[in-house]
């Protein structure tokens, strides 16, 4: 048995949180709180403290927040704290190996997916948009490798049907907070025996942009309705009609079937209060909310009514582009 005693913890968002509030719970408060920098944000530009820092100076926890820690004053403060281990959540910065040599046991990072799945940036809509029926939560040793490290331990849960990723997003924090603190209680004890990934089984999530959240027709409709739980709340979906860019708000899959001679992207006429859209593999979406630049979101109904689309219209099917503005990551 080897005493955990000393532990620096790194985090920014509000999914680091629970991690942080369970440790502190646990009777393991961090001896130092490592987050990113209060940051301007809206149209004001208002200095905003992020989540883990909020909840660390209301704790009275001490912290730090600098701009980068692979600087090397920041390495010395680390040094100084001579810690036992070092907890990571979604923080946001790249990790150089003399951080990571710091902590005697080692840097542990809880991860939103089953590892080797969805290693990067943005694993719950990753595993969200690709379908799954199921994700969990990963801890695992940190090395210089992107979320490659030896895992640790690991917690399943099922997606839900309807489940956004703000909402599955919420879920695994919980999640992660209670594996991480027996991730930490079984280090200490010795009972934990690192096992390797198997790199070959490797599939990446990487950072989001906003033209992510075109909508591809060309998918099956249970896709086009994953798409839209993915990436709800950021950075939510859209498709293009008549040159217009409009926000798909809400939308299920429909239990029809196109007419053979439809193209993807197609509008088929209302089905019910539901707007019908043509989609790959002779499926049908239903779009349900919609909103136009400027507007209020609509019904779908509200918005033919207005818009009146001719025969034989539809979505533009749209290449993304690469230039969009990065997610606010998860990890």
């Amino acid at each position: 048995m080897t005493a955990i005693e000393r532990i620096v913890f790194f985090g920014t968002p509000a999914f680091a949180v629970p991690t942080l509030q369970a440790l502190v719970a646990a009777g393991r408060s961090p001896t130092l709180v490592v987050s990113q920098p209060a940051r301007g944000r809206g149209r004001g530009r208002r200095v905003v403290q992020p989540p883990v820092a909020h909840y660390a100076l209301d704790q009275g926890l001490e912290l730090a927040q600098p701009d980068k820690v692979r600087e090397a004053e920041f390495l010395d403060h680390l040094r100084a704290l001579e810690p036992d281990l070092a907890v990571v959540v979604a923080f946001g910065q790249i990790f150089s190996q003399k951080l990571l040599d710091i902590p005697r046991l080692g840097c542990v990072n809880v991860h939103a997916s089953l590892l080797p799945a969805y290693r990067g940036a943005a694993p719950i809509a990753a595993a969200i948009r690709s379908g799954d029926e199921r994700t969990g939560v990963t801890t695992m040793v940190m090395e210089r490798g992107l979320d490659s490290g030896p895992m640790l331990l690991e917690e399943s849960t099922e997606i839900g049907l309807r489940e956004t990723c703000g909402e599955l997003t919420e879920r695994l924090s919980v999640l992660g907070a209670q594996l991480l603190v027996q991730t930490v209680d079984a280090l200490e004890a010795g009972t934990l025996e690192p096992r390797e990934q198997d790199h070959d089984l490797a599939t990446f999530a990487p950072q989001l942009k906003k033209s992510d959240g075109a909508i591809d027709f060309r998918k099956e409709a249970r896709l086009v309705d994953a798409h839209l739980r993915g990436f709800d709340p950021w950075p939510g979906s859209f498709a293009t009609f008549r040159g217009e860019i409009l926000s798909v708000r809400s939308g299920r899959s429909l239990p029809k079937r196109q007419p053979g001679n439809a193209r993807p992207g197609e509008i088929l006429g209302l089905e019910g209060d539901a707007l019908a859209v043509a989609c790959g593999a002779s499926t049908v979406f239903g779009l349900e909310s919609v909103q136009r630049p400027g507007k209020k979101p609509v019904s779908a109904r509200d918005w033919v009514n207005g818009s009146r689309p001719e025969p034989g219209e539809g979505f533009t099917l749209l290449e993304r582009a690469e230039e969009d503005g990065p997610a606010e990551a998860t990890k």
